[in-house]
């Protein structure tokens, strides 16, 4: 059997011999070592970095509201469409930023353009929206050029101008649509 002062003894040594390495690993960063290995001349050319200021970006061009009147050949003037004839043809007289107006006031008219949700917060901005067009006037790609502050009317601007669908010949295949939010 062991005395209690022994043990005690011990004890004391293993505590001293643990706060012993501990101290030398702490103290073991800030030491420096000697470098044994050969120092080699760098032979890679120093990285230059230099930084730019951001070209300018143009400001989007606003959609013209109304195409300029084109001057007619004179001939006899054709007699006056009846109801029918008007409905039965295409959006090929109307500019196609007539025909994208329509459309946004035809989702608003369903309830579909402004969410409910951004009205009660009264939330209104304009989001600038970047579409591409294909060859059949359908809107295949949207993005977010400039959004409005409020994530609700950027999503709600990307939704209605993806069901873009149809749109004229003169419709560009690339442009910057300003889709605009305001209470009433």
């Amino acid at each position: 059997m062991q005395s209690a002062h022994s043990l005690t003894t011990r004890n004391l040594r293993r505590l001293g011999i643990a706060l012993l390495l501990s101290l030398l690993l702490h103290v073991l960063p800030f030491v420096s070592l000697p470098d044994f290995a050969q120092k080699r001349p760098s032979t890679a050319a120093p990285i230059v970095a230099e930084l730019r200021p951001p070209a300018p970006k143009p400001p989007p061009a606003d959609l013209p509201l109304t195409m300029p009147e084109q001057p007619k050949p004179r001939s006899e003037p054709p007699p006056p469409p009846t109801a029918k004839a008007a409905r039965s043809q295409p959006n090929k007289a109307r500019p196609w930023t007539e025909v994208v107006r329509q459309h946004l006031k035809q989702l608003d008219a369903a309830g579909q353009f402004y969410p409910a949700e951004a009205i009660a917060q009264g939330q209104q901005g304009e989001v600038l929206v970047l579409i591409i067009v294909d060859e059949s006037g359908t809107v295949v790609a949207a993005r977010v050029e400039q959004g409005s502050g409020y994530p609700l009317l950027d999503a709600a601007a990307l939704r209605a101008v993806r069901s873009l669908r149809s749109l004229p010949s003169d419709a560009p295949r690339e442009a910057v649509l300003p889709v605009r939010f305001r209470l009433k």
